[in-house]
């Protein structure tokens, strides 16, 4: 998962997975957009990121199946490094 927070724009691009291209995008919350590559998401753009990051990747994340926390923690770790790409692993949970 890579992350990137454009302060210029005010965004945060929070990319999935690798996919040569997005055809179409689903606006899942007024602050949140997904890119989708048929019907995968591949890519979330979360504008104004200071109006709070929750309430829109908690849509997103009910919507398409995704790991909340693992998009939480790309959000935050691209606000942490601005106008930087992040690049994070998110392992699954150990199951008990």
């Amino acid at each position: 998962m890579r992350a990137d927070y454009d302060s210029t724009a005010n965004a945060i691009s929070i990319a999935i997975t690798d996919a040569p291209h997005a055809d179409g995008s689903d606006e899942v919350h007024h602050r949140a957009i997904v890119a989708l590559a048929g019907d995968r998401p591949v890519e979330v753009q979360l504008l104004y990121p200071e109006m709070g990051i929750t309430e829109p990747l908690t849509a997103v994340a009910d919507r398409y199946e995704l790991d909340r926390e693992a998009l939480h923690a790309a959000a935050q770790s691209a606000l942490a490094a601005p106008d930087r790409l992040v690049i994070l692993e998110v392992a699954a949970r150990a199951s008990a």
